[in-house]
């Protein structure tokens, strides 16, 4: 058997995994974005689960409690919640990371309340005196979990968490390197499958997947150049298949990323020190996010370099002849950094398609001439 069978089955069949670590006894603590450390989580010996929509079914219930005009994948992942899709968390963790989860995160815990909630605030300005708030933060949910558990955090089994988890992010760093082959030796679509597989399962289950396939794409026979033109894609959340699989059907090949379910969430280690609790409030909060701030540099070319210059670099060593980016309708977050964003790739020279989407799959279709004109005219 494959590596592939069991990523395929993890991706389609999304909560198995971790329902069935429920099942036999394992506490299951769900969360939303990027900024809630699972190696806290996981130093307590309970199970991370990042939560995920639907973007095929529809909105049927959530707009009763939620308004229309949200971000559609936050009220997908409530719609789900009161389906009962849910029911196997344990607890239910969200950051301050948008207005709308933050919003949520209280309609949920009032509707839809697990044994164990609770809202991490975290900062919007990235600084000294921002990392000092959040470690506090992190000290108030470590004692509510403390409080949870009925046991103290065992400050080595957060250090052996944080090593266990920068593995993680070593392998995924390993995964994308493979994207810069010319043409690449894994598609986006592959990639897609296997970190969301890793959003419901133990880190060291997700590791011994990823190095299987590493191992299994090396094998591969290197493909024969085509000319396609290579995409870098950026946004929020893509927990599906469809649009990254609609654009390399388009005729491209999708070879990097700055999304929160892609490289955003485990491209930076977390130093290994003495106070892990320090180290990790310092690795999350510096997330690149469009919903955190830097100190304004002295202009606009020097701020925007500032706050893109990681991207840069991306498109550099991936060498992407072009962007995408994929917005879920309704974030405010992305729609306000989008222009920016667009404004320093466009004085790189990188031609920039913008999209605007409600995070579902019924609108793929109406997106492909618009992707096909876009590629074309980059080719």
């Amino acid at each position: 058997m494959t590596v592939t069978k069991p990523i395929e089955e993890l991706y389609h069949q999304r909560g198995s995994r971790a329902r069935a670590l429920h099942d036999a006894g394992k506490k299951v603590i769900g969360y939303f974005c990027c900024f809630v450390p699972d190696e806290i989580l996981t130093a307590f010996d309970l199970v991370p689960y990042r939560i995920q929509g639907s973007q095929s079914e529809p909105i049927d219930e959530a707009d009763a409690l939620l308004e229309p005009m949200a971000c559609p994948f936050a009220r997908s992942c409530f719609n789900l919640a009161l389906k009962g899709r849910y029911d196997f968390l344990d607890g239910f963790v969200a950051p301050h990371s948008c207005d709308t989860i933050e919003r949520m995160y209280h309609i949920w815990h009032s509707n839809k309340p697990s044994p164990f909630n609770h809202l991490i605030n975290v900062p919007h300005m990235m600084g000294p005196s921002s990392d000092a708030f959040y470690r506090k933060e992190l000290e108030y949910f470590i004692a509510r979990l403390e409080e949870f558990t009925g046991r103290k955090l065992d400050l080595e089994k957060l250090r052996s968490a944080i090593r266990l988890y920068n593995r993680r992010r070593t392998l995924l760093r390993e995964l994308y390197d493979l994207r810069r082959e010319n043409p690449p030796r894994v598609s986006g679509t592959e990639i897609t499958k296997v970190l969301v597989a890793g959003m419901g399962i133990p880190a060291a289950e997700h590791i011994e997947l990823v190095s299987a396939f590493i191992d299994e794409v090396k094998k591969r026979p290197a493909p024969a150049p085509d000319g396609l033109p290579r995409i870098f894609l950026w946004g929020n959340e893509i927990d599906d298949i469809a649009f990254v699989s609609l654009v390399e059907e388009c005729g491209a090949h999708v070879v990097m990323d700055d999304l929160c379910t892609g490289s955003r969430f485990f491209w930076q280690d977390v130093p290994e020190t003495d106070d892990p609790v320090d180290a990790l409030a310092r690795r999350y909060l510096s997330t690149h996010c469009p919903r955190s701030l830097k100190p304004q540099a002295s202009n606009r070319s020097e701020d925007l370099e500032n706050r893109f210059g990681y991207i840069r670099e991306f498109i550099s060593k991936w060498k992407a002849d072009g962007a995408i980016f994929y917005i879920v309708r309704y974030c405010d977050t992305c729609e306000l950094e989008g222009p920016d964003l667009r404004e320093y790739l466009t004085g790189l020279k990188l031609p920039v398609l913008m999209i605007e989407d409600d995070y579902s799959t019924s609108t793929i279709g109406q997106l492909r001439t618009r992707i096909q004109a876009f590629l074309e005219m980059i080719m």
